[in-house]
């Protein structure tokens, strides 16, 4: 099956996402390959309870943006919130802290 993304250069940072067709609310984009970190790093995500996982897949891209249109969940899907149309960057709120 292939992949409703692409990653290309983001005008917000660095890298991105992008939609390569329209994505209906509530796909599940894919489920992120991880690895446990020893310290944050720029494609760590923080877990409830503390612990630093390292995403190592292509999903590592979803820049932050406070109108967020796809959402990580614990067992590390990634799901789209909300339509999102044919090449629109893929966006999640990543907190306070990153605003």
């Amino acid at each position: 099956m292939a992949k409703c993304y692409r990653v290309e250069k983001s005008a917000i940072h660095g890298k991105g996402l992008f939609a390569r067709s329209n994505i209906a609310e509530g796909t599940v984009l894919g489920f992120c390959a991880t690895r446990p970190a020893r310290e944050a790093g720029l494609h760590t995500l923080t877990m409830a309870d503390g612990r630093l996982i390292d995403v190592t897949c292509s999903l590592k891209y979803i820049n932050h943006h406070k109108s967020a249109n796809v959402i990580y969940y614990d067992d590390f899907s990634v799901v789209a919130l909300r339509d999102i149309a044919a090449g629109d960057e893929l966006l999640h709120d990543y907190g306070d802290e990153w605003s």
